[in-house]
């Protein structure tokens, strides 16, 4: 049954989207060039991160596609004044002269926007929305393209695919899927490995701050585990893997009680499964599995069909009654589930 587009990104049914994009004709145009099409993409998401009220968990950027995985916090949008509303609109679209070169956001510019009540309005909505974040990210790496080529037409395919993601488990299913594309697909051996990924992020992040023994120590589900943790992301413009909002942090994270250590250990596991097609489970990652209320078994067997599947399906989810609830709320008599990631009873 066909969904409509505006019931498909709902963030009151769910906050959380994986979103796929796909280079025309599947060509590996992001692999080529003279300039660093990769590096471009990632430096823009961690532009627009700090211009919309979205945040971004999880990406890999890869030959032919890339994986953004965003959280929409439209509240925060409706915090900024109207003045904030037109400067981060300038930064993203700045006013332009007579030869459409970008002028500087001068200060009579904003107060004649703030005149137009209807404009900003609309302005605070887009910044707000995932279709104009994922228009912001690739348009610009189109024009420019063709620019440096001397080309004509598309870069991307027209539209991207989102997928809702429903519950916890699903959501760190989702970001190590992200994070291990270039495991699966044979370009790296290990997953910190992988270039233009959150995970390399997030580890270098660490590196920087000559925390890595402490990180090794966060890798148990402990509560000692959980104090050493404290301020591992804080400063990372990726969302933090750890919800930390009632202990240390005004910063929202992904999941509440699970380390940034324990997000690298499901990590390592799942990777050694993707290379080797086994792998075993330690004393901490038994208690990680019981924290999510899963176990190994489980989630080897939806991130294998995962990685080896295509993404069919707009929703996933770990359990057929968080399904059911989205589905009554829409209206539909069901839903169905990540193709790959069946849902358990």
């Amino acid at each position: 049954m066909t969904i409509a587009r505006a019931h498909l990104v709902d963030p009151d049914v769910t906050r959380w989207y994986h979103c796929v994009t796909r280079c025309v004709r599947r060509a590996f145009l992001l692999g080529e060039g003279g300039s660093d099409r990769k590096q471009w993409i990632e430096s823009r998401l961690q532009e627009l991160t700090g211009l919309f009220s979205i945040a971004v968990g999880g990406f890999a950027v890869l030959d032919n596609h890339l994986h953004v995985l965003v959280r929409l916090d439209p509240q925060r949008a409706g915090t900024w004044s109207d003045e904030e509303v037109v400067r981060r609109w300038g930064r993203l679209f700045p006013p332009r002269d007579q030869m459409r070169l970008p002028l500087e956001v001068s200060q009579n510019w904003v107060e004649g926007r703030l005149k137009d009540e209807g404009w900003v309005a609309t302005a605070r909505q887009r910044l707000q929305s995932l279709s104009w974040f994922m228009k912001c990210l690739k348009e610009p790496l189109a024009r420019l393209v063709n620019r440096e080529e001397g080309a004509r037409g598309a870069f991307f395919e027209g539209r991207y695919k989102s997928v809702a993601i429903l519950d916890e488990e699903a959501l760190l299913a989702t970001c190590a899927y992200i994070d291990l594309n270039p495991v699966a697909t044979g370009i790296v051996a290990a997953p910190e490995a992988g270039e233009h990924t959150s995970i390399k992020q997030r580890v270098e992040h660490v590196e920087e701050q000559g925390c890595v023994e402490t990180l090794k120590a966060a890798e148990s589900g402990s509560v000692a585990a959980q104090a050493v943790s404290s301020g591992l992301e804080e400063s990372l413009w990726l969302c933090p893997i750890e919800d930390r909002r009632g202990l240390d942090s005004t910063r929202e994270g992904m999941v509440e009680g699970f380390t940034l250590g324990n997000y690298l250990l499901l990590v390592e596991y799942t990777g050694r499964l993707f290379r080797e097609g086994k792998a075993s489970i330690s004393g901490e990652l038994a208690g990680v599995f019981a924290r999510l209320g899963s176990d190994g078994e489980s989630w080897s067997a939806r991130l294998l069909k995962l990685s080896r599947g295509r993404l069919l399906g707009r929703y996933f989810a770990s359990s057929r009654q968080r399904l059911r609830e989205v589905a009554d709320r829409l209206g539909l008599h069901h839903l169905a589930n990540l193709g790959g990631c069946p849902a358990r009873t």
